[in-house]
């Protein structure tokens, strides 16, 4: 187990997974952290930013009665390698992500399976679909509309609310030097700000210490950015070709979204997802953006039902 610094204290970090094993998988150039836990039909759950695997903690237990899990760090983030980054993008695409994730299910004996994902996540999620649709099984999406939508729509109340977006984008190393200037405050700001209750109340504090352990580490941080820079660059280009080509979702999707997060300010997400995948259903939540850990049962519920139907 990783150590972390506690002020000036160190320490291991907290296993919010009992029972849950935990290895490292090498997937070409990425190493990825994971835990896999659970007995049933496999099920990969994918974090988002500014987050790690830990975020899936609340709902773990309920869905593992259910299902196997694996829930890994995305490449750069939490406990995973930190490829290279390249100018072109790709080391940090959706597309790279994706493949990761392919690899590893692979690795671990799944041919097919399903996947859930939030935020960064998501998008991992739903670029895996389109780009290997005969590994997918069904498909969950956790509070986002798709990349090449974000930007298509970005006007000034979206670029206010979502202002991390073009903030991220910018060329090296502005950003880098303005979230490591203070790291854990920019992290705490971000996560409070992005739930209902504007405040850290919804997060365990033995999961915020995964969250600002990772987050101190320049290179994670740099990372982090490349996974956004991805995003207003190398993945709307990937996103707008297969609206080009009229490629769909085949697998079956979920959407949920926080009724008082990003995606329900605008067209409906069930409209919007209607464009991208064949079949659509989902619903709106109590809560910001942090489903998992701020509607937890009503997350689990939903994604139970789904992928259990």
């Amino acid at each position: 187990m990783s150590e972390t610094y506690l002020g000036d204290v160190v320490g291991p970090l907290p296993d919010l997974f009992p029972g849950f094993d935990e290895t490292s998988v090498l997937v070409g150039r990425a190493e990825l952290f994971v835990r896999v836990g659970g007995e049933g039909p496999p099920v990969v759950l994918l974090h988002g930013y500014p987050q790690t695997h830990a975020c899936w903690h609340k709902v773990a237990p309920a869905l593992a009665e259910k299902l196997t899990l694996v829930i890994p760090d995305l490449r750069g983030y939490g406990r995973s390698s930190i490829p290279p980054l390249t100018p072109d993008g790709l080391a940090y695409s959706k597309r790279a992500m994706a493949e990761d994730v392919a690899a590893l299910m692979a690795k671990l004996g799944h041919d097919r399976f399903m996947v859930a994902g939030h935020d960064r996540g998501g998008r991992v999620a739903y670029r895996l679909a389109l780009d290997r649709p005969e590994l997918v099984e069904k498909i969950a999406v956790l509070d986002i509309v798709p990349t090449h939508r974000m930007w298509a729509t970005m006007d000034a109340g979206m670029a206010l609310k979502a202002y991390h977006w073009p903030f991220f984008a910018q060329p090296a190393p502005l950003p880098e030097r303005l979230i490591g200037a203070d790291p854990v405050f920019f992290i705490d700001w971000t996560l409070a700000s992005w739930t209902a209750a504007k405040d850290l109340s919804a997060f365990d504090e033995r999961a915020l210490l995964h969250y600002r352990d990772f987050f101190r580490e320049p290179k994670r941080i740099a990372a982090t950015l490349a996974d956004y820079r991805a995003g207003a660059t190398v993945d709307r280009e990937h996103d707008q070709a297969d609206l080009d080509a009229g490629r769909m979702i085949v697998a079956p999707l979920l959407a949920l979204w926080g009724d008082g997060g990003f995606p329900a300010k605008g067209t409906s997400p069930l409209d919007v997802w209607g464009q991208w995948a064949e079949s659509v259903e989902g619903h709106a939540l109590p809560c910001g953006h942090f489903l998992p850990e701020e509607a937890p049962e009503e997350t689990a519920k939903a994604l139970l039902e789904f992928f259990g139907r």
